[in-house]
């Protein structure tokens, strides 16, 4: 048997050898599948829709989808075009991120961004509130025409749904704890003023550090 003597410059180590992608199928042994529920409110705007959302998901993504209106459902999996192992996962965010109430653009940046994410939670987590407190609450977070709402995103480089008492935040781990740090002062009764004072110099440190 010859045994390479790295000592010799005139042997040459044996090439690396090259082997094409595993599929998603491939890598993980067989098809997954997702399936995401349609709220009866959103399936209108998803049919309104259907073609930006489902063009990514079958031409960038390489998955199967597969809408069952009767169960109101969408169901996803891979296929043997899949490559990326994290597809079905990236495909059932950018569904769900659509179904919360973010527009379609927005929630197209889960599948170009690796570290977005989505952040929910209700106005009762932070207090207690019903009835006329909890709808001066939601007015303070949206503002007048949205304007307090728009204010926060802008300064926080993130997304905000505000559906009823629920509220779901898109962006990076930073930025939605600021946001989510913002909108929690507001439900505790802070003048939206105030709170978006103390967000610029949060957020102006944030840039300063990144």
């Amino acid at each position: 048997m010859e045994i390479e003597n790295p000592s010799n410059p005139t042997q040459t180590s044996a090439p690396v050898p090259q082997f094409p992608a595993l599929s998603a199928v491939e890598a993980t042994g067989g098809v997954e599948k997702r399936k995401i529920i349609i709220p009866p409110h959103r399936l209108n705007p998803l049919k309104e829709r259907w073609l930006e959302i489902y063009t990514p998901l079958v031409e960038q993504l390489m998955l199967q989808v597969k809408v069952n209106q009767a169960k109101k459902t969408i169901t996803l999996r891979t296929s043997p075009q899949t490559t990326e192992t994290g597809a079905l996962q990236k495909g059932a965010d950018f569904v769900q991120a659509f179904i919360l109430g973010f527009e379609v653009r927005d929630a197209l940046a889960l599948l170009r961004v690796d570290d977005l994410y989505i952040d929910s939670f209700t106005i009762q987590d932070v207090k207690d509130l019903h009835g006329d407190h909890l709808s001066r609450a939601i007015g303070r977070i949206a503002g007048r025409d949205g304007a307090v709402k728009y204010a926060i995103e802008n300064a926080t480089k993130t997304r905000i749904v505000l559906a009823d008492n629920h509220i779901h935040i898109l962006g990076s781990f930073t930025h939605i704890g600021m946001a989510r740090n913002a909108i929690c002062s507001l439900i505790l009764g802070s003048p939206p003023s105030q709170v978006y004072g103390r967000l610029q110099g949060t957020a102006a440190a944030a840039n300063q550090r990144f």
